[in-house]
């Protein structure tokens, strides 16, 4: 019997796929989505449910020594993150677990932190093919026509791929 080997389909390995075959086309790296992160945070459900609760509680004259709550079993097993990125804008990964029994935060925030990383690629892709875009608008204008919106990226030379910190792509 012949064992075939899985494709490595994580973010690292198809970024050693692009590599090998050679590709340099402009591209979202998983190091310059990573270099987009500047900050994140993790809570399970059942923490928001009680931060809830407490808030409510005190608003009313209550104090968070005699609060007493309840909190369902499923929100214990319910992680968030949440990642900044560098410009501001938030992006949200989740991981439920089926069984209590099974719940470790470890693998709930790491499971969180992939889900919300998925939801970057779209965007960066987004703001890398505009970018590539508005570069070949101003491409072969001569210098004394100006793009009708005055377009930015007219006095940028364009990098090879997405880098944050050059002045083109930012």
């Amino acid at each position: 019997m012949n064992h075939i080997a899985s494709p490595d389909n994580s973010d690292p390995g198809i970024e050693r796929q692009i590599q090998a075959k050679g590709l340099t086309a402009p591209r979202i790296t998983p190091a310059d989505l990573k270099a987009n992160i500047v900050s994140e945070h993790y809570f399970t459900a059942a923490e928001a449910f009680y931060s809830g609760k407490e808030a409510t509680h005190i608003a009313q004259g209550g104090d968070w020594q005699t609060l007493v709550v309840e909190i369902p079993k499923p929100l214990m097993c319910l992680t968030f993150c949440v990642l900044v990125l560098k410009n501001g804008f938030t992006v949200t990964g989740e991981s439920a677990c089926a069984s209590p029994e099974n719940f470790d935060a470890a693998i709930g925030k790491q499971i969180a932190r992939a889900n919300a990383e998925q939801k970057i690629w779209p965007l960066m892709g987004y703001a890398l093919k505009e970018m590539l875009h508005m570069i070949t608008q101003t491409r072969g204008r001569p210098a004394s026509a100006p793009a009708p919106d005055e377009d930015f990226l007219a006095s940028s030379k364009a990098c090879d791929r997405f880098d944050p910190t050059c002045e083109s792509c930012q």
